[in-house]
C-alpha cells in the first residue's frame, strides 16, 4: 500500500542517490512497530503523511501521532503467504485471484502486517505469515506464489464415522425358492353353445402366503443391466456312448398299403 508524503520529502530524496521505485520503512518507536509502503503523490501538507487506517493499526498509531519515515531497498518477493482473519473469505469463488489482484495495489509486503482489501463492498483482512526472501519484500512487477493457511477460528467439519459391517457372515438362503411357478393361461374357457363339456375350471387362486421371495442377484452392479434368459441352472447331460441312442437320418422302416404278390 502506498502512503501520501509532502512536497519537501520529494525534494529531499531528490538529492539523494536512491533506487526506484521509492519504498520507505515506517517506524512507531513508540511501539516499537515498524511496517514498509511505496508512496502515492507528494502532495500532503507540510509535516503531515497520510497512512491507510490498516496500516496505523500495524504500527499502534493514533491520528496525529509521530512516524519515522526511512528510504529503503528491498529485494524482490518469490513466495508469500497469508491467513485469512475470518472464515468469511472462504466465501469467495476464487480468493487467490481476488487476491492477486488487490495486491495490484500494495507495492511491498511486511511479515506480521494484517492487510485489509475490499472486494464487494467488504473489507477482508489477511495477515501476512511469510514473505521470501526476506521478512520485507517488493512486490511490483515480481512473480511471486501465493500461499494461504487455515482462516482464524475455521473449524473443519466433521466427518460421521462410516462403520462398515462384515460381510463375512454367511447369509441363509433355504428360504428362498427359484420362482413360484409358471401359470400359463390360467383363466377360465366358455363354450359357443353354453355347454359345460370340456371346460376346465380355472385353478385355484395363489394366497400371498404362498409367494416367496426370489433369489437376489449377488453380481449386480450399478449401471449394468442383466436380462437373465433362464433363472434356473440347466442340467448337464451326460452324452451316451452307445451306437442305438444316437439319431440317425433316415434309419427308419416303409410300409405299403397293398401288399405285392405274383400274378397266376
Amino acid at each position: 500500500m502506498t502512503v501520501i508524503m509532502p512536497p519537501s520529502a520529494l525534494d529531499q530524496l531528490s538529492r539523494l542517490n536512491i533506487t526506484y521505485p521509492m519504498l520507505f520503512k515506517l517506524t512507531n518507536k513508540n511501539s516499537d512497530r515498524m511496517t514498509h509502503c511505496g508512496v502515492l503523490e507528494f502532495v500532503a501538507d507540510e509535516g503531515i503523511c497520510y497512512l491507510p487506517h490498516w496500516m496505523m493499526q500495524n504500527l499502534l498509531l493514533e491520528e496525529g501521532g509521530l512516524v519515522q519515515v526511512e528510504s529503503v531497498n528491498l529485494q524482490v518477493a518469490t513466495y508469500s503467504k497469508f491467513q485469512p482473519q475470518s472464515p468469511d473469505f472462504l466465501d469467495i469463488t476464487n480468493p487467490k485471484a481476488v487476491l492477486e489482484n488487490a495486491l495490484r495495489n500494495f507495492a511491498c509486503l511486511t511479515t506480521g502486517d494484517v492487510i485489509a482489501i475490499n472486494y464487494n463492498e467488504k473489507i477482508y483482512e489477511l495477515r501476512v505469515m511469510e514473505t521470501k526472501p526476506d521478512k520485507a519484500v517488493s512486490i511490483i512487477e515480481c512473480d511471486m506464489n501465493v500461499d494461504f493457511d487455515a482462516p482464524l477460528g475455521y473449524k473443519e467439519p466433521e466427518r460421521s464415522a462410516q462403520h462398515e459391517e462384515n460381510t463375512d457372515v454367511e447369509t441363509d438362503h433355504s428360504g428362498y425358492v427359484s420362482d413360484i411357478g409358471f401359470r400359463a393361461f390360467s383363466g377360465s374357457g366358455n363354450r359357443l353353445d353354453g355347454k359345460k363339456k370340456g371346460v376346465e375350471p380355472s385353478p385355484s387362486p395363489i394366497k400371498p402366503g404362498d409367494i416367496r421371495r426370489g433369489i437376489p442377484n449377488y453380481d449386480f452392479k450399478i449401471g449394468r443391466i442383466t436380462f437373465i434368459r433362464n433363472s434356473r441352472p440347466l442340467v448337464k447331460k451326460v452324452e451316451e456312448d452307445e451306437s442305438g441312442s444316437r439319431f440317425i437320418a433316415f434309419s427308419g422302416e416303409g410300409q405299403s398299403l397293398r401288399k405285392k404278390g405274383r400274378k397266376p
